[in-house]
C-alpha cells in the first residue's frame, strides 16, 4: 500500500469511514445514544483485505467511544472480536447490570 490510510467519522451517515488516498476502503456502521454505542455492521472492500482496513476502523471506533465515555456493544463478530484480541479496549465492553429475574 503506497497511499496513506484514513479514518473519518461520517456522523450523518452514522458510520466511520476507511479510505485509501481517493477510494473508499470500508465503513463501520455505529448507532450512537448518550449511554451507549453500537456497531452493527463493519465492511472492509475485497480490494483492500489484509491492509489493516478493519483494524482502523476498529481502533477508530473505540477511541471514539472512549473519548466519550461510552460503553461498546459489538452486536457482529468483527468488533467483538477485535475487542477480544486488544484487551487494552476491553474496558470498553458493554456489560448488562440488570438485577431482573424471571
Amino acid at each position: 500500500m503506497t497511499e496513506s490510510l484514513t479514518v473519518t467519522d461520517s456522523a450523518a451517515d452514522s458510520r466511520f469511514e476507511a479510505w485509501i488516498g481517493v477510494e473508499a476502503a470500508g465503513f463501520a456502521e455505529y448507532l450512537r445514544s448518550g449511554e451507549l454505542m453500537v456497531y452493527p455492521h463493519t465492511v472492509v472492500e475485497s480490494a483492500f483485505e489484509g491492509q489493516s482496513v478493519g483494524s482502523a476502523l476498529a481502533r477508530a471506533a473505540l477511541d471514539d467511544a472512549r473519548k466519550r465515555g461510552l460503553p461498546v456493544l459489538a452486536t457482529r463478530p468483527f468488533i467483538k472480536g477485535w475487542m477480544l484480541r486488544h484487551p487494552e479496549y476491553a474496558d470498553l465492553a458493554y456489560e448488562n447490570r440488570s438485577q431482573v429475574t424471571d
